[in-house]
């Protein structure tokens, strides 16, 4: 029998603890209201013949009261209840003391693994780890509802980002670097002046991007397309010296040819400032600024040839990569990019084919670009085209007082998440019950995501001046609140799902890609998506369905279930649920088909879709790649390649590990044949953490690591 303990981990079952315990109790009453030898051996003797796998520490505890009760011994039940009450108060009041132990002497591998771009050794990483654990330590026990609390402890729902909770700052956001090039901003306290370069524009750029960082807990992104008129302004810079010094002394030509050569250079150097700084600039939250540059064109935009350059040298340097400590290149975790497919980019004949030929063979080999299609996107989204926010959730259109759409300089309030597949356990193939069950859950996460929302309201401008007094959000007073722009849908606050594939398996016995299966999925979708819209209605704040990548989200509410409902057949026996609306991995479904499929999916979760397809040894399959991207063009809003891909821990090599003719896995860059520092990373996440071995009867190592 495994018991169940109150932070979800199983232990086994000893009765040597229930005779202490009692035992304890004993110790506080005076002979006669004791427990005998007998009785004690009666309640362990009950509680073992109920033949139960798994049991609650609680039950068993409850179990203890009662059997007191019936033996009579009043006082000696009531000491047992104090005591119980009094452990359950040190729990409360101390929760954090053997997690932060464990973070400082690198034993707390939970951490460890939490987030792939942070690395738990370093001492600024620590600090916000430390912090990050109080704040969740406050949240669980102080700032959020019991009733939340222990819906998120038992994987009812997932109350994302608990760890920065405490303080009154949100997701993320799309910067309003247009506003913030042109008109100008304040850092510091020292005002930025609208740049007279490009050299200048990307220093700028990336100076905002880690004060933006340093002061919200998601991801952010950048619209490249306001970098093109200063790219022109570098150019007529470079002109008009030019030609004060050479004209009539030099062909216009010549001055013409000189004129772009600096032109080129000073492109290179910029957008290699951007990368750089980066990948080296470390912000508050111990890690490199999480954001995503938007790669598009538009055909009426004055400065188009400049942004083509812009996009191209972008690409071409992220083919390259970056050198890591060992010199060796290797593919940058950011900035990550988002390219878009128009018309005139989509590979069948158009002026910038040669921008997406080149996306695609920096996928082969980076992983990125992500592909958005513009025609996809403008059918959903009112004819607008925009970038995902860094977490890839998307905001809702919204118009200013001038009936203009604007989406930049808006933001995300923050995520909770629904899990999916635990109501289709509890449900046991019965929709009354299912639907009434998915109706209770979805309240709880309505009061969830209102705790975000109030946690929000009525914050002051002062708290982060980047965000709301010098543009990248807004330009309010100092000392201004920030709650008109929480409602009317200027900012989104998301409800997260895990699990339609699980779901519809319990419920229907087939996935969602056979007809009944998919029937019900989209059934569930839609709810979930009126659900979501009922609630805008009512609040008027900007609620919205978000297909999150959740990662270790995955693999918690899968581990939190199987704890309770044991091994269940193609649910809780995988170890991980499926994101979102995503076919399983384990479906026999071709790369066109499930972009196909799921793009019927995209077009409901409005709040944020991603789809991915793996592509095995893409390098060497550049053509079947511009084929899947003309796809995604004609029929998916959003999609990523995936990939295994090799890496070795001892040089940084960042490609395929080879098995040797003595059967053994070798680094080619290094000869590296440890294979505790080797790792298959896929690139949905980038993970580089524990790996876990299995050797097979062909003496083959094979991996699998957590995240898929």
């Amino acid at each position: 029998m495994k018991v169940i303990k109150r932070d979800g981990r199983a232990v086994d079952y000893d009765r040597e603890k229930i005779r202490i315990a009692i035992g304890k109790a004993n110790q506080d009453v005076n002979s006669r209201e004791r427990a005998t030898k007998e009785e004690i051996k009666e309640i362990i003797n009950y509680i073992e013949e109920l033949g139960k796998k798994r049991i609650l520490v609680e039950d068993i505890q409850d179990i203890i009261e009662e059997k007191l009760m019936e033996f009579q011994k009043y006082e000696l039940a009531k000491k047992y209840i104090v005591y119980r009450y009094t452990r359950a108060l040190v729990r409360k009041q101390n929760t954090t003391d053997e997690s932060i132990l464990g973070l400082i002497r690198n034993e707390n591998k939970e951490l460890a693994e939490e987030n792939s771009n942070k690395n738990t050794l370093l001492a600024s990483t620590q600090r916000d780890y430390i912090a990050g654990e109080v704040s969740r330590d406050l949240t669980k026990r102080i700032l959020l509802p019991e009733k939340i609390s222990k819906a998120h402890e038992e994987g009812i729902l997932h109350f994302h980002d608990a760890d920065y909770f405490i303080q009154p700052i949100f997701n993320c956001c799309l910067i309003n670097i247009g506003d913030m090039l042109d008109n100008g901003t304040v850092m510091n306290g020292k005002m930025i002046e609208s740049p007279k370069s490009f050299q200048v524009a990307c220093t700028v750029t990336t100076q905002i991007i880690a004060a933006v960082a340093s002061n919200q807990y998601g991801g952010q992104s950048v619209d490249m397309i306001h970098l093109g008129k200063y790219l022109r302004k570098s150019y007529l810079k470079f002109k008009k010296e030019l030609d004060s010094k050479y004209k009539g002394k030099i062909s216009d030509d010549i001055i013409e040819k000189i004129a772009e050569d600096r032109l080129k250079t000073e492109l290179k150097a910029g957008v290699q400032t951007i990368q750089y700084q980066i990948n080296t600039l470390m912000t508050t939250n111990g890690q490199s600024p999480f954001v995503t540059l938007f790669l598009h064109l538009e055909k009426d935009d004055p400065y188009i040839k400049e942004n083509a350059m812009i996009i191209e040298e972008i690409l071409r340097q992220r083919y390259e990569g970056i050198k890591n400590e060992a010199g060796v290149y290797v593919t940058p975790a950011f900035p990550k990019l988002v390219y878009v497919l128009d018309e005139f980019n989509c590979l069948k004949g158009g002026e910038y084919d040669y921008l997406t030929k080149l996306a695609v063979k920096c996928s082969s080999k980076r992983m990125y670009p992500d592909y958005i299609s513009a025609k996809k996107m403008r059918e959903t989204y009112e004819g607008n085209v925009f970038s995902p926010m860094g977490c890839r959730s998307f905001l809702s259109p919204w118009k200013d007082e001038n009936g203009n759409y604007k989406f930049e300089g808006r933001f995300n309030q923050g995520v909770v998440s629904i899990n999916l597949p635990q109501i289709g356990i509890i449900a046991e193939g019965d929709e009354d019950k299912f639907w009434k069950l998915l109706d209770e859950r979805l309240e709880l996460c309505k009061e969830a995501l209102m705790c975000r929302h109030y946690a929000l309201l009525g914050t002051h401008s002062d708290i982060s001046p980047i965000h709301w007094q010098y543009g990248a959000l807004a330009r309010l007073k100092k000392g201004e609140k920030i709650d008109k722009l929480l409602y009317g849908g200027y900012s989104t606050i998301s409800l997260g799902y895990i699990g339609i594939y699980e779901l519809t398996k319990l419920m229907k016995g087939v996935p969602q890609t056979e007809p009944e299966g998919h029937d019900f999925a989209i059934k569930v979708m839609k709810y979930l998506k009126a659900t979501v819209d009922r609630w805008k209605k009512e609040t008027n704040i900007g609620f919205a369905l978000y297909g999150t990548p959740a990662e270790s989200l995955c693999y918690r509410f899968a581990r939190i279930d199987k704890e309770k409902f044991g091994t269940i057949k193609d649910v809780t026996d995988k170890g991980y649920y499926t994101n979102s609306y995503h076919v399983d991995v384990r479906e026999k479904i071709d790369a066109f088909s499930k972009l196909k499929f799921e793009s019927e999916f995209q077009g409901i979760s409005t709040g944020g879709c991603i789809s991915y397809i793996e592509i095995p040894n893409m390098s060497k399959n550049i053509e079947a790649l511009e084929s899947v991207v003309q796809f995604i063009y004609d029929n998916i809003q959003y999609a990523e390649f995936n990939t295994k891909s090799d890496y070795c821990h001892v040089c940084g090599y960042d490609g395929e590990i080879v098995i040797n003719k003595d059967n053994e896995w070798e680094c080619p860059n290094c000869g590296n044949k440890d294979h505790t520092k080797m790792t298959v990373v896929r690139r949905t996440c980038g993970y580089l953490g524990e790996n876990f071995w299995n050797v097979g009867k062909t003496k083959e190592i094979k991996q699998r690591v957590m995240h898929l």
